[in-house]
């Protein structure tokens, strides 16, 4: 019966729906965004699968038509129920899987597909089962609003579509789409070709259509529509731009760049008078289709309403990252870097220019500047002609000589802003400790002036100065948590040292311009570790903890054994660990004579273990040639019969032997810090005795690797010499209680400070003047960045000078503060010191003037962005002076306070905005509030749908800056 029909056999539908053949994906392949898949009801599919699990075609389990009846709430409005759960109530499948179940078996009568897209989120792409469901309504009847379900993947465009239908709107008639927000604002959904994930839209906002009138005029911007707003929007009456901005989220860059440029009074004035509606470009192709324009207008003229106290703009900001994807999201960014992008924007969006024309440039060919410069600028506003270029363009003389032929190229181009360096200096300051090779002396503390683009070797030359140690016996090391995190090289560049590390310098006999193999001595990391008891499990019974200041000893090599380097030990660390006196050994001893040798032993071992330790070790003695094993320090202990006098005077660097070593000392592996004492011989009875008296020892010594750790890997052969499998480094273990009675850990922490430590490297608080000199300052080209010289025919490394021909009505000056070079990356703190009034330029400008000019070349300050913090962090605010009472505010995003003039100067200064002192105004009253359309729009607006007045906006997002 299915056959006649033409549906497949029932394992073939099982290959096809669950993907169990190659080629048939089925229900379980992997999601693709955009695609679609489909709700399926589970008790239809558990049926279906045992329908084609039985085999028989003629089956009482025939699962019949497709019904999803269970996942609706009704039958009529067919809204799926909330909280579904998948695998439960029902599963997904593709579209090719679903058109397959339809076309075999069919769907229940009137029963709609439940289709739902794929959506890629961040974490994985996912279906949303649930969608948008947005309350839409016309703005002339917003009290009966519809609902739709959009996917999160529609884009705006087909919500205007759809409601467009809902209310049967004719084609010629002319709509925008308003999204009202939870705080009973309202936003234009300006772009069309947003998603509605990218559009913040969630269930249960209500979109509003507004429809234009006949006369032109949207219904928004009409006084009679604002019905009850009126007393809302005059609950606050502020002064006309203190107007704080809303943090997004690291978004304060950008609010510090919006107030600097709202402050500028010609700029402000010319949105607020709606000069920019008529100059509007929406064809230049480098524009932006007019959009940043409005968007900038729109904030413009809610900071100058004088009815917030702050705003949120979060449009804008979806604005600049639509067009600028470097600004997408919210990672922090510089407000210079938004400041050009905005300017460079509105430019575009405002150019009055609406085809530019193709200009030859000309070479000056030794014609007078004024000539060539007067051509240069009327060559620009050809094709730059806008509200930005009328206020913020100058233009400067660009000098290019080539060192070789001599060839002089001058041209003279337009500029936005300058960015002028500060002086950088070429030194640094490192703080270290030097550590002398003579055990009596203490470290010292040295601060030393250094070349930033130096190298170690540079550094160590340095104290070298200071101490009277040749810099090619020092070693450089950053020590971190007790341990050599790494030890330099002398070519190492310093930049690779940070100022938080903690470097010691170590004297060694070594000179580190020997070949290491061949050297005379070995340079030897040494650790100093805390071996505590601990629970017994496995074969380890210490633990052990690294504290202290770790070392770099030079050993000869004919003294690389474990007793030689016990010994050196010792005399290096003889400055703060106490060697027993005979009075103590004495009663060590005695308290030896009463106790069992062979009783349970410190290192864990019991009396029928130590027996067979004996047969071994008294195997292996015998093994041994005579004379040529040593006891390893590290195991020697009280009842150890070899007498090995590592307290006596003397006895410290040359790392001599006892004068009377015993002959046949048994060898111990230094592997474990916790080594069992040498077991008594064979000859030996078991019985209290009394061994022939020697010096205790005080610590154990251990081979471990560069962490501090034990390495296993590298066992010593048995016998006197030490050797390493790499790179050597030897851990000094002290028992606790050992550690406590002779280890002095004050003085073991004591250091002097050398009368270095007293400079200062002074950093002089610099004149804007000097750093606008620093600007106009001939220099080299580097090579990164040559020039092609026209008579030479090829690249040369000329030199080039700046210099300022004229300047603009406000002039932004950005302090370059963060300095990029290939030895260092830092941010410059330096205090620039620039005047609140009267910046004179005169001295700077080479355009030949009149006498009557004087005052074109003095400014003064209007605003100041200001970076807090360093390279990867930081914050921005604003001081800024009010154009039309003269006050100066502080700008913290949304909160605003009033400022002296006195607190403006500081080291966060970073972005300068001067005006021409011709253009300052005096303070005046604010001028009436106009009542245009395109003014008012935004308000008016807001009013109309019953917004909530925007002053009682909260700071909704942690400033994370």
């Amino acid at each position: 019966m299915a056959a006649e029909r033409g549906v497949p056999g029932l394992e073939a539908q099982k290959r096809q729906v669950e993907g169990d053949g190659p080629g048939q994906p089925g229900r379980e392949r992997p999601l693709r965004a955009g695609e679609k898949w489909y709700l399926l009801e589970n008790h239809w599919y558990q049926q279906w699968k045992a329908y084609v699990e039985s085999g028989d075609q003629n089956a009482s389990s025939y699962p019949g038509r497709i019904n999803n009846a269970e996942l609706f709430e009704d039958l009529e409005s067919y809204r799926l129920k909330d909280r579904l759960v998948e695998y439960e109530e029902y599963i997904l499948v593709p579209e090719e899987v679903w058109d397959s179940l339809v076309s075999w078996y069919g769907i229940e009568h009137e029963q709609p597909p439940i289709e739902r897209k794929v959506v890629d989120l961040p974490s994985m792409p996912k279906v949303e089962v649930y969608l948008v469901e947005l309350y839409l309504c016309q703005h002339s009847d917003m009290d009966n609003p519809v609902v739709a379900s959009f996917s999160r993947l529609d884009i705006i465009d087909n919500v205007l579509k759809e409601v467009r239908r809902l209310f049967a709107i004719p084609p010629e008639e002319e709509t925008r789409l308003w999204v009202k927000n939870a705080d009973g604002s309202c936003e234009r959904l300006r772009n069309l070709q947003m998603t509605v994930l990218d559009a913040c839209l969630s269930s249960g906002q209500m979109v509003i259509m507004e429809s234009r009138s006949k006369d032109g005029t949207w219904p928004s911007s009409r006084p009679h529509i604002m019905k009850n707003s009126v007393e809302d929007e005059e609950l606050y009456q502020g002064q006309p731009g203190v107007c704080g901005l809303t943090n997004l989220g690291n978004t304060c860059f950008m609010n510090s760049a919006l107030q600097c440029l709202s402050n500028v009074p010609s700029l402000t004035e010319y949105f607020l008078k709606n000069c920019y509606l008529e100059e509007l470009n929406f064809t230049n192709p480098l524009g932006m289709k007019g959009e940043i324009a409005e968007a900038y207008a729109d904030l413009i003229k809610q900071q100058w309403s004088g009815h917030h106290r702050s705003i949120v703009p979060r449009m804008f900001k979806t604005k600049v990252g639509h067009f600028a994807s470097q600004f997408l999201g919210y990672q922090q960014h510089d407000s210079q870097e938004l400041l050009s992008f905005l300017l460079d924007g509105l430019h575009e969006d405002l150019n009055r220019v609406k085809k530019k024309e193709y200009i030859e440039l000309k070479d000056a060919a030794g014609r007078p500047d004024e000539e060539v410069a007067e051509e240069a600028w009327r060559n620009h506003k050809r094709r730059n002609d806008s509200i930005i270029v009328d206020i913020f363009h100058g233009l400067f003389k660009s000098t290019l000589v080539c060192p070789e032929c001599g060839k002089v190229s001058v041209t003279f181009d337009p500029f936005c802003y300058l960015s002028i360096p500060l002086p950088v200096s070429k030194e640094r300051v490192m703080e270290i400790f030097f550590m002398y090779m003579d055990p009596s002396k203490k470290p010292e503390q040295h601060r030393l002036i250094v070349p930033k683009a130096g190298k170690v070797l540079d550094l160590c030359r340095t104290l070298s100065k200071h101490t009277g140690v040749p810099s090619e016996r020092m070693m450089v090391a950053d020590v971190f948590s007790h341990r050599f995190y790494k030890i330099y090289q002398m070519e190492e560049s310093l930049s690779c040292i940070l100022d938080r590390d903690d470097i010691f310098i170590y004297e060694v006999s070594v000179s580190t311009q020997e070949d290491p193999a061949t050297a005379d001595a070995v340079v030897l990391p040494v650790y100093l570790r805390e071996c505590t008891r601990g629970r017994e499990y496995s074969d380890t019974y210490y633990g052990v903890m690294l504290f202290g200041q770790p070392l770099l000893v030079s050993v000869p090599r004919e003294q690389l054994s474990w007793d030689a380097l016990y010994q050196l030990l010792l005399h290096r660390l003889s400055r703060y660990v106490t060697r027993p006196d005979s009075e103590e050994e004495e009663e060590e001893e005695d308290q030896s004579e009463e106790e069992d040798l062979y009783s349970k032993r410190p290192n864990g071992l019991s009396e029928g273990e130590e027996e067979e330790e004996e047969e071994e070790e008294e195997e292996e003695t015998t093994t041994t040639a005579e004379g040529s094993t040593s006891q390893e320090p590290g195991s020697e202990t009280e009842e150890n019969p070899s007498d090995v006098s590592v307290g006596e005077e003397g006895a410290g660097v040359e790392g001599r032997q006892s004068s009377s070593p015993s002959p046949h000392r048994p060898a111990q592996s230094p592997r474990a810090p916790s080594s069992s004492p040498s077991p008594p011989t064979a000859n030996q009875p078991k019985r209290k005795c009394r061994l022939p008296r020697r010096r205790k020892m005080l610590f154990t010594l251990q081979a471990v690797n560069s962490n501090g750790t034990t390495d296993r890997m590298a066992g010593q052969d048995e016998g006197s010499a030490v050797s390493f499998n790499s790179q050597p480094y030897v851990a000094i273990d002290w028992d606790s209680e050992m550690k406590k009675r002779y280890y002095n850990e004050v003085e073991a922490e004591g250091y002097v400070r050398h009368d270095c430590m007293g400079y200062m490297l002074k950093k002089n608080p610099v004149r804007l003047q000097e750093c606008i000199e620093l600007f106009t300052t001939m220099e080299t080209l580097e090579e990164e960045n040559p020039w092609y010289c026209p008579t030479c025919k090829k690249h040369q490394l000329a030199t080039k000078k700046l210099d300022l021909w004229s300047l603009p009505e406000t002039l932004i000056i950005h302090l370059k503060r963060f300095s990029y070079t290939k030895f260092s990356r830092e941010k410059l703190d330096t205090l620039v010191e620039f005047p609140i009034r009267d910046l004179d330029f005169s001295d700077f400008i080479i355009k030949p003037r009149k006498e009557t000019d004087h005052t074109v070349y003095k400014y003064d300050l209007i605003a100041v962005s200001n970076h807090y913090g360093g390279l990867r962090d930081g914050h921005y605010t604003t001081f800024a002076r009010n154009k039309d009472s003269g006050t100066w505010f502080y700008f913290d995003d949304s909160n605003v306070s009033v400022v002296s003039k006195a607190q403006i100067e500081s080291k966060a200064a970073y972005v300068l905005f001067y005006q021409r002192q011709d253009k300052v105004r005096h303070p005046a009253p604010p001028p009436a509030a106009t009542s245009t359309a395109g003014a008012r729009e935004q308000e008016d607006f807001e009013a109309s749908c019953g917004a909530l007045p925007s002053q009682t906006t909260s700071r909704d997002f942690m400033d994370v800056d």
